[in-house]
């Protein structure tokens, strides 16, 4: 069992910068790929990035690709998400998964992910 809890979102203007933060639980952590997604207000649940279990590969999201920076340290259970270059367009609530993988392999749909965390909110004004 792992449990996924996120942290360091917040109210930032656009241009600006924030880092995402999953803190896991469970020595199982460094066993599972893990990922980011984001659900704007009335809008679907969305892949932004994803990371295999050593931090080997990483994958983002064409929306995301060269603002984001997904990362992990397993000696820390958590994984991070640094984003840069924020747009408004980027406002939702920003969940992390897990699953548990073999190295090298990530996962980018939501159902392939087995644990989540509770969300946090990024709100980026213009």
């Amino acid at each position: 069992q792992v449990q996924l809890v996120e942290s360091g979102g917040g109210l930032v203007q656009a241009g600006g910068s924030l880092r995402l933060s999953c803190a896991a639980s469970g020595h199982t952590f460094s066993s599972t790929a893990t990922a980011w997604f984001r659900q704007a207000p009335g809008k679907e649940r969305l892949f932004v990035a994803a990371i295999s279990r050593g931090g080997g590969k990483t994958y983002y999201a064409d929306s995301v690709k060269g603002r984001f920076t997904i990362a992990r340290d397993n000696a820390k259970n958590t994984v991070y998400l640094q984003m840069n270059s924020l747009k408004p367009e980027d406002t939702a609530v920003y969940f992390c998964a897990a699953k548990t993988a073999p190295a090298f392999v990530y996962y980018t749909r939501n159902g392939d992910y087995d644990y989540w965390g509770q969300g946090t909110q990024v709100t980026v004004s213009s």
